[in-house]
């Protein structure tokens, strides 16, 4: 098996960073497209008297949360929520309908998908766009240096927005993969960006929350904690919600740029917190999995399995009362989302750092054994399995009746019915 040049490490209570972050800062050079033309001087026209009246000024469309449909998964877990459920259908039988292998290459992220496109960083500093129909290459962005990336994508209003090892974050056009601009942050990026309203939200591992202007990646605001952020930030309403290696979860007001308040957890984590009604699920470093009341900001139960616990670096699905999470100890649990409750237990042959996706009666995540298994949600029972000789980091994604997922060794698969 291939081993990653910028493979997950394990967790430290580390120094909290203290750092700046560069604002919007311009590349233009590196693109012709990132130039803004320059605006024709205006003859200024001559004044005419205000209506009695007048219409009240139009007011642009607020953008809402971004949520995964039965066509498109533009998020790391989904949507906004991190849910890790796809609202489509896959076809019964999963057939390989293509392959992309990218030679001496090895994914970590997960495949976001619009618009009949997915869109995967590439750990040797790629960016690139895939046809869901055949898997032919779209169109591929490449960093200058040694950068790659770790994260995934995220992709709204024909932008992509990703980050990498580098600390930059980068916003490519969609259609064609020109830089529209990039944002300098203090060290690696390592997870998916979410949105807030005309915002973009990604987390670094210089301690900081960003948010950033989505038009233009100007700072709007930073929260910093007191050691890395590994996740995704989720997001609820005006809420974002980040599970720090500082031990801490944090609920911070998205239009102040300000903690509303933290919960202590029992150690660090780089696990993307998923949100059902008011509670909050992830687990930890420690093998400790948590459930919080993000409302009332208490822990409302934990669950571990033995004192000998691995850690958790899956992030879990929620579906009809299950909590599905897959955990380093080579098992996927279904928990009891109000209790804790372990419902089943499958033992796979590998580690499970994958994080799972419900479709329908399904759930689907990948293994360290190179090994793509389909679940029974009820029982936990497998159903299939398709095995790609190397490991699986990243997850499912699945729109378009399609699944797509990618290894370490430099392949993405597209599963559907041929």
């Amino acid at each position: 098996m291939r081993t990653s040049a910028a493979s997950f490490v394990l967790l430290s209570l580390a120094a909290c960073f203290a750092v700046g972050c560069s604002q919007g800062v311009d590349l233009s050079s590196l693109d012709p497209v990132a130039t803004a033309a320059a605006e024709e001087p205006k003859t200024p026209a001559a004044e005419t008297p205000a209506p009695q009246n007048p219409a009240p000024a139009a007011v642009a469309a607020v953008p809402g949360p971004l949520n995964a449909s039965a066509k498109s998964w533009p998020l790391f877990r989904g949507g906004s929520l991190a849910n890790g459920v796809a609202p489509g259908v896959l076809p019964e039988k999963l057939e390989l309908l293509w392959r992309f292998e990218v030679e001496k290459g090895a994914f970590e992220g997960t495949a976001a998908i619009v618009d009949g496109v997915a869109y995967i960083g590439d750990l040797d500093g790629k960016v690139y766009a895939l046809s869901m129909a055949t898997g032919a290459k779209q169109w591929e962005y490449k960093v200058e240096d040694f950068g790659g990336f770790a994260a995934s994508p995220a992709v709204r209003d024909g932008n992509v927005f990703i980050g990498d090892i580098d600390g930059r974050f980068f916003c490519l056009d969609a259609a064609s993969g020109k830089l529209k601009w990039a944002f300098a942050a203090e060290a690696e990026i390592d997870a998916s960006a979410n949105f807030f309203q005309d915002k973009v939200i990604v987390g670094s591992q210089d301690a900081n929350l960003y948010c950033l202007e989505a038009a233009t990646g100007k700072l709007v605001w930073k929260f910093a904690i007191d050691d890395q952020i590994r996740c995704s930030p989720t997001i609820v309403e005006d809420r974002a919600f980040v599970a720090g290696c500082d031990s801490e979860f944090h609920i911070i007001d998205l239009v102040k740029g300000t903690e509303v308040n933290a919960v202590t957890i029992d150690s660090p984590t780089g696990v993307t917190p998923a949100v059902h009604d008011q509670y909050v699920y992830f687990g930890t470093e420690s093998g400790s999995f948590f459930c919080v009341d993000w409302k009332n900001a208490k822990v409302e139960w934990t669950f571990q399995e033995d004192r000998g616990s691995q850690a958790f670096r899956s992030s879990a699905a929620i579906s009809d009362g299950l909590v599905i999470v897959g955990a380093r100890s080579r098992k996927v649990y279904a928990l009891d989302s109000k209790t804790g409750e372990i419902k089943w237990t499958f033992v796979a042959k590998g580690r499970i750092d994958s994080s799972p996706v419900v479709v329908g009666d399904r759930v689907f995540v990948g293994g360290t054994d190179g090994r793509l298994y389909e679940l029974d949600k009820k029982t936990g029972e497998k159903r299939w399995e398709f095995e790609s000789g190397d490991g699986f980091t990243g997850s499912p994604a699945v729109a378009d009746e399609k699944l797509v997922i990618a290894d370490d060794g430099g392949v993405v698969y597209c599963f559907g019915k041929k």
